[in-house]
């Protein structure tokens, strides 16, 4: 999985996430948590775009490479943070997973997800991608 190193500016209830390495690929949320989270789904849009285009993903510099970037330093001496931000790209296809689980926990999963209204598969997909986008 790819990580791309993002840059955090603003303040209470309007942050901003911009990618150096892909123009044009911003999120925003009103706390940091938020403005990551919808990050993560800008970036996964922005390639699946880009793929669609024939473009592709350009490669993620590294966080050292950035410091190197003039634009960066100066978005940085401006008051932006960095953070890293995994690039989580959905196919469309499902593919068959042979996984063992504790059978009480895969109850409370089966309860937890008829309470959504969705299947098992669709809520472990969904919790695996909130673990993913939030670094755990």
């Amino acid at each position: 999985m790819s990580r791309y190193v993002a840059l955090i500016d603003g303040e209470r209830g309007a942050y901003g996430v911009a990618f150096p390495d892909c123009p044009g690929c911003t999120a925003m949320g009103e706390t940091i948590d938020e403005a990551l989270h919808n990050a993560a789904e800008a970036l996964s849009e922005w390639v699946a775009d880009e793929s669609a285009a024939g473009r592709g993903a350009p490669a993620p510099r590294s966080a050292d490479e950035l410091r190197a970037d003039p634009e960066v330093v100066e978005a940085i001496r401006e008051g932006a943070a960095m953070a890293v931000v995994p690039l989580v790209l959905e196919t469309g296809r499902a593919t068959r997973a042979n996984v063992s689980i504790d059978a009480g926990l895969l109850a409370a999963i089966d309860e937890a997800a008829a309470r959504a209204g969705i299947t098992r598969s669709a809520y472990l997909a969904s919790a695996a991608r909130e673990r993913l986008v939030a670094g755990e």
